[in-house]
């Protein structure tokens, strides 16, 4: 069953873009804001599997970043629901900086001080000449909570980034920034959240059943 919505109460449901050839690749590269390739055959399929978990839901509205992997993943999830998708500029990619396209191995290697740094804390220390997230907080956590807001009384979906979800997820679930990058985000999993009287409750995270 859907979960029920009051004219108070938005559902969103804030999923992670389909696969690229970038995810797939054996080690990952890192992809943020300033790589935008498509979803690779996987992705789609993904997207597709993802489009079928919720073609029963009912869905009002579906958003997602502007970056080409997003769009493709929101476009094949609002296909059965017959909905345009909407673009919000500020949910794109953490911005890495000058470690676009690089492997965390190649990085530690290579910056092995600026590594430390990054993963003993990425809240203050960031991707070098990009965002930490901190920066990606504060862009991202007050447009979406603006768009909760806004669509009370409605179900909505959400494409966005492995980085930009942690961070808002983790902001929902009160725990400390420098833990967002804990939390498994796979490709197409599915999130759930709950806004209602002025706060956001975290429902389920991550939810890849069917993917299988």
């Amino acid at each position: 069953m859907p979960p029920s919505t009051t004219p108070e109460t938005c559902f969103v449901y804030l999923l992670r873009h389909g696969a690229t050839d970038n995810n797939l690749a054996k080690p990952p590269r890192l992809q943020g804001k300033t790589v935008d390739g498509p979803l690779s055959a996987e992705g789609r399929r993904q997207a597709e599997l993802a489009a079928q978990g919720l073609q029963h839901q009912q869905l009002d509205a579906v958003f997602c970043s502007p970056l080409r992997r997003a769009q493709e993943t929101a476009e094949i999830v609002a296909r059965p629901h017959r909905l345009d998708v909407q673009v919000v500029p500020q949910i794109s990619e953490v911005d890495v900086g000058a470690w676009e396209g690089r492997t965390w191995e190649e990085i530690e290697r290579s910056e092995p001080e600026l590594y430390r740094q990054f993963m003993d804390d990425p809240a203050r220390h960031g991707y070098r000449d990009g965002e930490s997230l901190t920066d990606v907080r504060d862009r991202v956590v007050p447009v979406l909570d603006q768009l909760l807001r806004d669509n009370q009384g409605k179900r909505i979906a959400v494409i966005a980034h492995n980085v930009v979800n942690r961070v808002y997820l983790a902001t929902a679930a009160k725990l400390p920034l420098a833990q967002a990058r804990s939390l498994a985000q796979e490709n197409c999993g599915i999130n759930v959240l709950r806004f209602r009287a002025g706060e956001i409750k975290l429902i389920s995270m991550n939810s890849v059943l069917h993917l299988w």
